[in-house]
């Protein structure tokens, strides 16, 4: 991609609303846009890495046989009156009359349009289990739309629901999509940990949250840094200072943001909404249930807050728009960096390629600014091409030969 033709300008200066880390250098650097309180536009820098980011998601989702459907946004008020939950779920979601008069809302989340679903195609045991899964965007009326893409009034979402014939199946199942959840933000460059929770307006049983340290989280997790034994502040007995009840160590109390979280919904819905199956003997059960989502935007702002310098954003390998960005700052041509462009393609890298006619040194600010892992120079000075590591500028000069095989060891 040339950049002489990316849509979405670099900028130093930005509305003074934008209070979080992560939305100051995303607009700045031209990845989102802000439309209104809590609700951006993704332009094409900001798109490249949300697929990304989706596409891990999607593939470790894929590793524990979920199954991708496209449920719908408008969802009908008899269908959450059956759970009770289009009152409960009044003060944070959209709900209004359509032209024929009936009440919709959009949705918050799609527990009771999944089980709608599979009430039409389940019978017997044997079609059980089921895994479902989607990426679909949520509307939640949120009062304190101020932290960019952490906490949203529209944003994605990876929700997955599994359906299973007992509890024990369920665990099992609600194990392997939490070590999925730690597969997956480790690939995004994501030091996570699960933490026990609440169910809160989910599940009036056990969850768990996961977290990532820092200090845009509004979250207060109780930390053994030993042994890993955590808890959200709001359920646990223990306090900073005291003894971990696992190992013995001392507990710490830090911020945190919620990457991810899943629940065991036991029969909770499935009560309410009638979805039954036939067990071996013929009797007529409850199916059980679990719940598992993941915010794609809030995952891009918590790994634009985890990785910043006073620079820009720092990317990381597996979330990076592009896997090089090219600055040519030859005076006399073109040509020389017209080539290597080409080879870098012809190489299968992606590349942003700084062709504009601007100061050098808006090309190295824009570079850090918008973070590609790796910056590649060409210049007059030198033969040899600058390749420069964006997290701790550390420069070598090497001829495009090394520089391929460099890359390629660290993207593989």
């Amino acid at each position: 991609m040339k950049q002489s033709k990316l849509f979405g300008k670099t900028r130093r200066d930005i509305s003074q609303d934008e209070k979080s880390i992560n939305a100051e250098l995303l607009t700045k650097a031209g990845f989102i846009e802000k439309q209104m309180a809590g609700v951006y536009n993704y332009l094409p820098l900001g798109l490249r890495t949300y697929r990304k980011i989706e596409n891990i998601i999607r593939e470790e989702i894929n590793a524990i046989d979920g199954q991708e459907i496209l449920m719908p946004v408008l969802q009908a008020k008899e269908l959450w009156q059956q759970t009770g939950r289009w009152e409960e779920m009044e003060p944070i979601m959209y709900q209004f009359k359509d032209h024929h008069g009936s009440a919709v809302g959009l949705g918050t989340t799609h527990e009771e349009v999944v089980v709608d679903i599979v009430k039409k195609h389940l019978t017997s045991y044997k079609d059980l289990p089921i895994y479902l899964y989607q990426m679909q965007t949520k509307f939640r009326d949120e009062k304190r739309a101020k932290s960019g893409l952490l906490r949203g009034r529209e944003f994605g979402m990876k929700d997955l629901y599994s359906f299973h014939t007992d509890e024990s199946d369920l665990d099992e199942y609600y194990q392997r999509a939490h070590d999925a959840y730690l597969k997956i933000f480790q690939r995004m460059g994501l030091e996570s940990f699960s933490v026990e929770a609440s169910g809160g307006a989910i599940s009036k049983k056990f969850s768990h949250e996961f977290m990532v340290k820092n200090e845009a989280g509004e979250d207060l997790t109780i930390l053994c840094e030993k042994c890993a034994w955590a808890q959200n502040k709001e359920i646990a007995k223990q306090k900073a200072g005291d003894k971990c009840p696992k190992c013995g160590a001392k507990l710490s109390e830090e911020k945190t943001v919620e990457a991810g979280n899943i629940f065991n919904l036991g029969n909770e819905y499935s009560n309410k909404m009638s979805l039954k199956f036939t067990d071996k003997d013929g009797q007529q059960k409850d199916v059980v249930m679990g719940c598992y989502g993941i915010g794609l935007g809030r995952a891009m702002g918590t790994i634009v807050e985890a990785n910043h310098d006073k620079d820009g954003i720092i990317w990381t390998k597996n979330t990076t728009p592009f896997d090089v960005h090219l600055l040519n700052l030859a005076k006399k041509d073109s040509k020389k960096a017209d080539k290597v462009y080409q080879d870098l393609q012809k190489k299968g890298f992606e590349v942003l390629y700084d062709d504009r006619d601007t100061s050098f040194g808006k090309k190295l600010k824009d570079a850090d600014l918008i973070g590609v892992c790796w910056q590649l120079i060409v210049s007059d000075k030198q033969d040899d091409l600058e390749l420069i590591y964006r997290a701790d500028h550390k420069t070598e000069l090497m001829s495009l030969t090394v520089a391929v095989k460099k890359l390629n060891e660290f993207y593989k």
